[in-house]
């Protein structure tokens, strides 16, 4: 069976909330959100952790990663020590939300890290191409 990120086109796994992503629609999922197809749900993705960096000044994958994934629910060391690993980025190097160099091979490991499984790249760029064109507009 498919993991539950990848069965409701959720990646990231981001749970439910009063934030409104496009391409969200109506979960049956109890706790995590539920998009219309991979690409939403990566875009998604990016424009959280864009978020956090423009609203919380987090510009390193640990500040990142400390707030997606807290102590409190995850081993978030080691989460951010495998994404750092997976993506070839230093977990405290400073980073930029629209540097697709960066962004794609760390939402890459991150919904490898959540699922299991190595992304499907082409759905990781797909939802980068969405994002990118949203926030530039």
């Amino acid at each position: 069976m498919k993991p539950r990120g990848l069965r409701n086109n959720n990646p990231g796994n981001i749970r439910l909330s009063d934030t409104l992503y496009v391409g969200e629609k109506e979960s049956n999922d109890p706790e995590f959100k539920q998009f219309t197809s991979m690409a939403y749900g990566y875009r998604a993705m990016f424009m959280l952790l864009y978020t956090y960096q423009v609203r919380y000044g987090l510009n390193t994958i640990w500040g990142m990663i400390s707030r997606y994934a807290p102590e409190n629910e995850n081993n978030t060391s080691n989460y951010v020590r495998q994404v750092s690993q997976w993506s070839g980025i230093d977990a405290n190097i400073r980073i930029t939300a629209t540097n697709r160099d960066t962004m794609i091979p760390l939402v890459c490991a991150m919904s490898r890290f959540e699922n299991g499984v190595p992304a499907n790249q082409k759905e990781v760029e797909d939802g980068w191409n969405m994002f990118i064109r949203d926030v530039q507009k």
